[in-house]
Parts: structure tokens; C-alpha cells; sequence
């Protein structure tokens, strides 16, 4: 492995050129770039703490959020489940509502509940009263990703945040939805409101990624966790534009960029034109079918059903080895869970888990 200084001879306004550790080993990378390592790399949406004992002995007493503002934590949080399960990438921990909090927005994560705004945002005014994003408010986060690529070693390191959409429907509904009633409504009745919220969105969530490549993140991905909500017509006309803008800002940095969302199926063509160099599939569609919906010649990541941890372990290990066949139709091809580690999965499945990718 070796490491290249930050250097910059780029002129104002341009992207600096970020520390970037040279991985010629990293299945993960290979596989992000549509090609074929010597085996399917494997990583888990949220195994940066929630199963792990250790996690829940560290973040004792310590709020969510504080967490993620404390670099040492958020470090030592993120490398856990690289140290346990062995898996091919680590990614940041942090929260997609970070750069809110950072930026000024009074938002907290409730246990049980999850994001929690005090104030919804559902007009005009609110959404001009939107503070924006500055680097420096999100400094320790970069802190803990310079930490991170000094400690990893050979392992990449993925960074991430939140999609407009995903955003502003915790700003409108005040918490998580389950219909999404007043951002749907909010979208089609003052589309130039809309608009305006997500393009401010857009510009934080664009801060907050290029904060952590400036700072050697080695991959990001995009949350888009209830883009589902919606018809491909509305994605297309509410929602793609502004991801766009998102994922473009990475791509000036050279990374791979993964974009996920959850029952996402019948969006999945869109979600690759956002800019997508790897996309995400949940457990609903075959990752075979969803290459054909994708057009073929793409990277995928997915897309074992989380529940199924519980499973005995001979269901388990069928699925498996179907995902893994099936994701042999895509120009390269991520193992990981269709959604998030569940807190109560025993980590000793996901870690059997993969070693069985790791061995087919």
C-alpha cells in the first residue's frame, strides 16, 4: 500500500487533490469498478455498530450523534467489524443526518424512533431559513476519516451520505414516514419549493461527501433509503436532477460511487443515470433481473434479505450461494445485505457469512 500526500495546484473552485492510499489489492475496489477479483468481496450496510458487543460497550451513556463528532470513537467504531468479520471495506460511521445537526438544524436521533426534527420544514420560509453547510462544521468528521486511512491498512474505506430525497422527507414529516404524505404533497402543489429545498440539500450533502474525500475516503455511497416511495415518473422529475448534482461531486475525485435505496426495483435505471457507478439492490428482484432492468453492462451490490440471518444456517447458506450466482450476470458484483444489519443478528452468522462468500 502506499500513500499519496494532499497536494494542490487546482485552480479556485476546483477539487483539490485528496490523500488517496493506493489499493491495487482491494477486491472491493475491483469489483466497484466493474471488474472480476479473485473472489466477491463482501461488506454490510450498518456493521459499523449496531450488532457488536463491543459497540454497545463503547457508545454506553454517549448519544448517537456525539459519537459521531468524536473522531477517536468514530474510528475505533468503524474498524470493529473490519477487525471481527474480516470483510473487504469498511465504512464510515456517522449518520445521513450529520450535516444537518452540523449545519445547525435542531434534529436528533431518538432511540426507537430514530430522526427527529423539532421544527418540520413545509413552506417557503422554512426552507429559506435552511442554514448552509461549511467544511469546517463538519471538521471531525474529516478528523476521524484521516485517523481511519492511517489505521486501516490494506482495507478501503467507504464514505457516505444522505440522498435529497431521504433528507427532506425526515425535514417535511418531522421523523421517519411511513406514506410520506407531506412530502409527496409538498413535491407536486409547490414544486418550486420543492425544488429549491432539495437543491439546498443537494449542496449539503455535497459538502459533507466532499469533506470526507478531501479527507481519503476510498469509495462513497448514497443513500436514497426511501426513493421507493415513488414512481419513476416523480424520481425522474423530483429527485434525479438533485442526486445527480450529489453524485456528480464525487466523481470529480475518481472514486467509485454507489447509489442505494430501499424498494427501489422499478427505479433502478434512473438511479444508475444519477450517476451510479455501482447500484444497490435490495432483496426484492433478483441481482440477475436487475442487471436486465439496469442494461446490462454495470456493477452491482446486494442482496441478501437481512431477515434471513435468523435462518437456520443451511437456508442461509442457499442464499447465499444464489446471490453470488446471481450476481455473476453483473459486470462486478458486492456482497451485502439488501438493507441494514439488524441490532439483535448474532455477529458469528455474519462472520460465516463471509467466509462463505469468500470461499465460492
Amino acid at each position: 500500500m502506499g500513500f499519496v500526500p494532499q497536494v494542490s495546484s487546482a485552480p479556485a473552485g476546483a477539487p483539490s487533490v485528496s490523500p488517496r492510499r493506493a489499493l491495487p489489492g482491494s477486491a472491493f475496489l475491483a469489483a466497484a469498478r466493474g471488474e472480476r477479483p479473485t473472489r466477491v468481496p463482501v461488506w454490510f450496510m450498518r456493521q459499523a455498530g449496531r450488532s457488536l458487543p463491543e459497540y454497545r460497550a463503547l457508545r454506553e451513556g454517549v448519544p448517537m450523534l456525539d459519537a459521531c463528532f468524536d473522531p477517536e470513537m468514530l474510528a475505533e467504531i468503524t474498524m470493529q467489524p473490519v477487525r471481527r468479520l474480516g470483510v473487504d471495506a469498511a465504512i464510515l460511521f456517522s449518520d445521513i443526518v450529520v450535516p444537518l445537526k452540523a449545519a445547525g438544524v435542531d434534529i436528533d436521533i431518538v432511540p426507537g424512533t430514530g430522526p427527529v426534527v423539532a421544527s418540520p420544514v413545509r413552506d417557503a420560509a422554512a426552507v429559506r431559513a435552511l442554514p448552509k453547510l461549511e467544511p469546517e462544521q463538519v471538521g471531525q468528521v474529516g478528523q476521524g476519516v484521516r485517523l481511519l486511512v492511517e489505521r486501516l491498512g490494506e482495507t478501503p474505506l467507504i464514505g457516505f451520505a444522505g440522498a435529497p430525497f431521504t433528507l427532506a422527507s425526515y425535514l417535511i414529516e418531522g421523523g421517519p414516514s411511513r406514506n410520506h404524505e407531506h412530502t409527496k404533497a409538498l413535491m407536486h402543489s409547490q414544486p418550486e419549493v420543492w425544488h429549491d429545498l432539495a437543491a439546498r440539500l443537494a449542496d449539503i450533502a455535497a459538502t459533507f461527501l466532499r469533506a470526507q474525500l478531501e479527507a481519503g475516503v476510498d469509495a462513497v455511497q448514497l443513500f436514497d433509503s426511501w426513493a421507493g416511495a415513488l414512481s419513476e415518473r416523480d424520481y425522474r422529475e423530483f429527485v434525479l436532477p438533485h442526486s445527480s448534482r450529489v453524485l456528480a461531486v464525487a466523481g470529480e475525485y475518481g472514486v467509485p460511487r454507489i447509489h442505494f435505496g430501499v424498494g427501489t426495483g422499478e427505479l433502478l435505471g434512473a438511479m444508475r443515470e444519477a450517476g451510479a457507478d455501482v447500484v444497490g439492490v435490495d432483496w426484492r428482484i433478483p441481482l440477475d433481473v436487475a442487471v436486465q432492468r439496469l442494461g446490462g453492462d454495470v456493477a452491482v451490490q446486494g442482496n441478501l434479505d437481512p431477515a434471513l440471518l435468523y435462518a437456520s444456517w443451511p437456508v442461509l447458506e442457499a442464499e447465499v450461494r444464489r446471490i453470488v450466482e446471481e450476481g455473476r450476470a453483473a459486470r462486478g458484483h458486492v456482497f451485502n445485505l439488501g438493507h441494514g444489519v439488524l441490532p439483535s443478528v448474532d455477529p458469528e452468522v455474519l462472520k460465516r457469512v463471509v467466509d462463505l462468500v469468500h470461499s465460492l
